[in-house]
């Protein structure tokens, strides 16, 4: 079964769980929903390259 979470705030803490469960590799958790106050395009681009993790591994999509 899998459990369909959405994140509530995208800072330093949001970002390094979505990155958590994406290298982990986990099949069970979808995250359906980003909500954050910043614009969606900058969020999307402090994921994608973040100066203390490095570069985001996976595809980076902007929906919304």
């Amino acid at each position: 079964m899998t459990v369909r979470v959405a994140i509530n705030g995208f800072g330093r803490i949001g970002r390094n769980i979505l990155r958590a469960i994406h290298e982990s590799g986990r099949k069970d958790i979808d995250v359906v929903a980003v909500n954050d106050l910043g614009p969606v395009e900058t969020n999307a681009h402090l994921l994608r390259y973040d100066s203390v993790h490095g570069r985001f591994p996976h595809e980076v999509t902007v929906d919304g």
